[in-house]
């Protein structure tokens, strides 16, 4: 998975096949997801972005790669407090049908080819998810953000460190970034 997330963040090296096969493994760990990725290892990250990370918790947020809405779980309550609502979008429908809780609309759909408007969202949280660059910047409004976390810092298998999401990322951009337990998690904008 490593190579192929860096093939698709900086040579945009994705197709229907392995869509496909993508699509299949991650449909084939559904029912069991929750179980091994719950904890709190896996979701610090995600509470410490919340905390600390500036996000704008009042606009329109899409989760992209959501799987059973681990994450999804923790963004819904911090953004509907704050006056904002998200989005949960997975190609796995098997990962969207084991989800737990219904705490956002959910979208079966390819990160790749988002089924959205250009600038439809304030924010994207991507939680050990593939970066498609030109997608982020179609559907991210000019002044939105891009929160991207890897659960288990550079042991994620879908990994890509704070300073190559910046570079695979169309025009100037900036981000800020912290560690959280086993994780980190990144807060880019537009420069």
């Amino acid at each position: 998975m490593r190579k192929v997330t860096r093939r698709v963040a900086f040579d945009d090296d994705w197709s229907p096949a392995r869509a496909a096969k993508v699509a299949d493994l991650f449909n084939s760990m559904a029912s069991e997801w929750d179980e091994a990725r719950s904890g709190l290892q896996r979701t610090s990250p995600v509470r410490d972005a919340l905390d600390r990370g500036s996000l704008n918790v009042s606009g329109r947020w899409l989760e992209l790669g959501a799987g059973t809405g681990i994450g999804t779980r923790l963004l819904s309550p911090a953004l509907t407090e704050g006056g904002g609502s998200v989005v949960a979008l997975d190609l796995a429908l098997a990962m969207l049908r084991n989800s737990p809780r219904r705490v956002a609309p959910l979208v079966q759909g390819d990160a790749s080819r988002l089924p959205f408007p250009d600038a439809s969202f304030d924010g994207l949280a991507l939680v050990n998810m593939l970066l498609f660059p030109a997608e982020v910047e179609r559907v991210l409004a000019s002044a939105g953000q891009l929160l991207w976390i890897n659960t288990l810092g550079d042991r994620t298998p879908i990994h890509l460190s704070p300073d190559d999401v910046v570079a695979a990322l169309p025009g100037e951009w900036s981000a800020t970034w912290a560690r959280s337990g086993s994780g980190f998690w990144a807060v880019a904008c537009r420069a």
